[in-house]
């Protein structure tokens, strides 16, 4: 991407303009909005997982008690007693009365391979009778079954399933409890903690970087207008200042030959009115064109389109320079067919004021001896085995002095013009092209230029045809 600084005027500081303390607030806006998204997700994330583990574990130990319940209640005989049939069903179960190593090799049936599981058989007093594995100290025992969690000093957490024991007569006869530490998952969830508290700022600092990145682009078009705003404002106060100065200059001037009692001959005063008049005229013609230029972006105010015979436009057209051409001595014509359904809808005087800015534009910067010739054509849009010609072209050519490269992208700015000084010479304001644009893009059309210093320009009014045919 372009660098946002770019974008700035060279002359205003980037810090101090308001656009950057915008595109500031965007990306704040934007990153804290991601952030808060980011961060619930990472806690909820946390969460889930942590709550699917522990919700596994405790599957398995209601699983692993109940297995053993219905294994071992037909095996018992005496309260709190073991008989050999439970060894044997359980032959890694060590009796307290005996001497058994702390940590066994093997764990408590198939279910109970992994690490950190234990089991521990209890009489009614809640004293220990076997264990099997590595236990806590604490002992929770309850005539109904239930979840637990432990905690052992310097081992961690536990997570215990109790379940009352009876023998095979129906008598109460003790307790099992099949627990597991909870230290592998204790250690897993310390690891997604340290990867979500690491990852998170990371995360949050590119969104940061891509929250300004978007908030450049999302500005960049502000700035334009904002740009085109300011050159438009500075434009417009040029155009002003000149005929407004040129009138308070002749008035002034003959106001100050009043006041020291010189009457004014009539010589003076035709000299000073005629300016008056003139530079009148030219700020009526700017403002009225921006009033026409501030209608066609607005669409307000307009009535209704009509049908519009375009022979007859290019016609009226040729009458209305005819007189013109033939003083500066340049040949106009027009190559208008007589067909029956080139027609446009849309508003003739908008259209024909479209026509007389491009003609009088290329008669403008037509030499004597040279020509301009006014085409009419047609021309599909989209390439067809047979064309259905959807669209009238209207191509005004001339063989002036051309347009270069350069200010071919540019011609249609508004105050813009190719030679300043010529243009304001002959009392143009810069608008011509730009009006003529804009009337065109009003009735769904285009304008395109093509041109060669020294060779002429051609423009092309491309404008989408009616279906009605004329009346």
């Amino acid at each position: 991407m372009r660098p946002f600084k770019s974008l700035l005027p060279q002359r205003i500081r980037p810090y101090a303009h308001p656009f950057w303390l915008i595109r500031w607030r965007l990306t704040a806006l934007y990153a804290s909005t991601m952030g808060i998204i980011l961060t619930a997700s990472a806690i909820g994330f946390y969460v889930a997982v942590a709550q699917d583990h522990r919700r596994e574990i405790d599957h398995r130990l209601e699983t692993v008690a109940s297995t053993l319940h219905d294994s071992l209640e037909p095996s018992l005989d005496q309260p709190g007693q073991l008989t050999p049939l439970v060894l044997q069903i359980l032959p890694d179960l060590c009796p307290n009365t005996a001497d058994c190593p702390a940590t066994p090799d093997r764990h408590v049936l198939g279910l109970m391979h992994q690490q950190g599981y234990y089991l521990r058989l209890l009489n009614l007093s809640g004293k220990g009778v076997a264990i099997a594995g590595d236990p806590p100290d604490q002992v929770i025992h309850s005539t109904e079954a239930g979840l637990h969690t432990l905690h052992k000093a310097g081992e961690g957490t536990y997570r215990q399933m109790s379940l009352p024991l009876k023998n095979a007569a129906g008598s109460p006869w003790g307790y099992l409890q099949v627990g597991s530490s909870l230290k592998i998952l204790d250690q897993h969830l310390s690891w997604v903690r340290w990867a979500l508290l690491l990852g998170l700022p990371l995360t949050l600092g590119l969104v940061w970087g891509a929250s300004w990145w978007v908030a450049g682009l999302a500005i960049r078009p502000a700035y334009r207008a904002y740009r085109q705003i300011q050159q438009f404002t500075a434009d417009a106060a040029h155009e002003l200042r000149t005929p407004l100065a040129a009138i308070r200059l002749s008035a002034e001037s003959a106001n100050r030959n009043h006041r020291i009692g010189d009457r004014t001959s009539e010589a003076e005063a035709q000299a000073v009115l005629p300016v008056v008049v003139r530079q009148t005229q030219r700020l009526t013609t700017l403002v009225n064109d921006l009033l026409i230029l501030s209608r066609l972006e607005q669409d307000d105010d307009r009535s209704a389109p009509t049908l519009i015979y375009l022979p007859d436009l290019v016609k009226d057209i040729e009458e209305e320079f005819a007189t013109l051409a033939l003083a500066k001595g340049i040949n106009l014509t027009t190559v208008a067919p007589d067909v029956q359904h080139l027609t446009v809808r849309g508003h003739e005087s908008e259209l024909y004021r479209l026509l007389l800015n491009i003609v009088s534009n290329a008669l403008e910067y037509t030499s004597k001896g040279g020509s301009v010739t006014i085409r009419l054509a047609t021309r599909d849009s989209r390439p067809r085995p047979v064309p259905d010609y959807r669209y009238a072209l209207i191509e005004v050519k001339d063989t002036g002095m051309g347009i270069a490269l350069q200010d071919q992208a540019k011609i249609f700015d508004r105050f813009y013009r190719v030679n300043p000084d010529r243009s304001r010479h002959t009392g143009g304001s810069g608008l011509g092209l730009a009006i003529a644009l804009a009337i065109a893009q009003a009735h769904g059309g285009n304008i395109q230029v093509k041109s060669d210093i020294g060779q002429g320009s051609c423009f092309t009014i491309q404008l989408p045809r009616a279906a009605q045919a004329k009346p």
